[in-house]
């Protein structure tokens, strides 16, 4: 390969010398691909679909509590404040957004798959926890955030998936005419294949019937239910995600979404009651 500066060519010593750097600079820009490449989940419009459904199931009492902590951040409502947990994540708090389950086996064991409660079933009880008590403000609202962003990640079944495949982002394949992984196409692909907004799509979401409890709820059922639907048939498809595909689990996807919608308010009017 001739390498190129201002138009002139290098001689094949220069090329030589500067290869380390060039190979070195396309290993760091593939790192930040790989890392912008790690699937959130949801995707930014699922969990504000979560929140808008939420919301609207708020008792007066609870959304007033809402709103009063999120006035600490003028203009910032439940939707907005969904991707504030990925926006601010760290190495602390990186595993408190999914639980892994073995295959073949969606019972959760608390010491086997949230050791110490560093799991996304350990941070929303934590969470929950904080924003009924009588901690500061600033802390009721951090746990205000976590907890709307973290229901939502216990309902998108790889948060609850298989620790061999990193809940499906080492399972590549081809869906939506590019290249992409089973965790992204659950978290944004198949969202976004509707061509709604978010509004929209909550004020659609929330005229469906539920055929599961949402009220009472642990966020371990949630990760049960979120492994089963993982452990289908079909659902790891061919490394081509065609129709048949998307118009079986888009379903799937809007009930959980629903679902995890109904869940939060729950969550929220208990706590804030």
């Amino acid at each position: 390969m001739e390498v190129r500066t201002c138009g002139k060519a290098l001689s094949s010593e220069a090329q030589h010398g500067l290869w380390p750097l060039v190979r070195g600079g396309l290993a760091a820009i593939g790192l930040a691909m790989a890392t912008v490449q790690v699937a959130h989940a949801w995707g930014s419009e699922g969990h504000q679909v979560v929140a808008l459904i939420a919301l609207a199931q708020l008792t007066p009492k609870a959304k007033a509590e809402v709103d009063r902590l999120l006035a600490q951040e003028p203009g910032e409502t439940l939707a907005s404040v969904s991707t504030w947990a990925d926006e601010h994540r760290n190495p602390t708090t990186a595993t408190w957004h999914y639980v892994n389950l073995p295959r073949g086996n969606c019972v959760y064991e608390e010491q086997r798959d949230c050791p110490d409660g560093n799991c996304v079933v350990g941070a929303i009880r934590r969470q929950l926890q904080v924003l009924d008590s009588n901690a500061s403000d600033d802390k009721r609202l951090s746990a205000l955030k976590y907890v709307v962003h973290l229901v939502g990640d216990v309902h998108q079944p790889l948060h609850a998936g298989f620790q061999d495949d990193k809940g499906g982002n080492k399972y590549q394949l081809q869906a939506f005419m590019r290249g992409s992984n089973l965790h992204s196409v659950w978290d944004s692909g198949l969202i976004r294949n509707l061509n709604e907004n978010s509004e929209a799509m909550a004020a659609r979401l929330l005229g469906k019937r539920l055929a599961i409890p949402v009220m009472d709820w642990d966020p371990v059922i949630a990760a049960q239910e979120s492994c089963r639907i993982v452990s289908m048939v079909g659902f790891y498809p061919d490394r081509l995600v065609g129709q048949d595909y998307i118009d079986r689990f888009t379903p799937v996807m809007e009930r959980r979404l629903v679902v995890a919608g109904a869940r939060l308010a729950g969550a929220l009017n208990a706590a804030l009651k």
